[in-house]
């Protein structure tokens, strides 16, 4: 019998499926941000590939040694459906935090190194954004990418 930590897996492995198809496969690292205040989902995401920190939509900015003609599709189509892809999978975590009793967490950062095929996640019950009116999701999200950018 399946218990709520496997649906919680299982839907956090399919996030960082949907990131890793996105990229081709070719990521060294993901970061995936996760957020939820009352009635707002927020899932959004981005990479480290050859030690450079990259968004979704500038990975044909990076010069590739190894495939210097690899184009990937960053079209606003293909980023659209990861991101909804990634947003269904965390309206369905918050279900299953529902139906088991659990409490939903407002932000979920996680951090998957694809070499090791290990999933690091660190995770927020509070309310961040919803009780400040200067804050915004991507106001987060940005400041987790210039903090992995060093």
């Amino acid at each position: 019998m399946k218990v709520f930590e496997d649906y919680f897996s299982e839907l956090q492995t399919d996030m960082v499926a949907i990131c890793l198809e996105y990229v081709d496969n070719k990521a060294d690292e993901i970061f995936i941000y996760c957020s939820y205040e009352p009635k707002m989902y927020v899932f959004d995401f981005f990479y480290k590939i050859n030690g450079e920190v990259v968004h979704k939509h500038k990975l044909n900015e990076l010069k590739l040694s190894n495939q210097p003609n690899h184009i990937y599709d960053v079209s606003r189509d293909r980023q659209k459906a990861a991101l909804k892809i990634g947003t269904e999978n965390l309206k369905l975590i918050h279900k299953k935090c529902e139906e088991f009793n659990k409490e939903m967490p407002t932000e979920m950062k996680l951090h998957y190194n694809v070499k090791d095929n290990s999933l690091k996640a660190k995770y927020k019950y509070d309310l961040i954004y919803s009780v400040n009116e200067e804050l915004l999701p991507d106001d987060i999200f940005d400041s987790w990418f210039e903090e992995v950018l060093g």
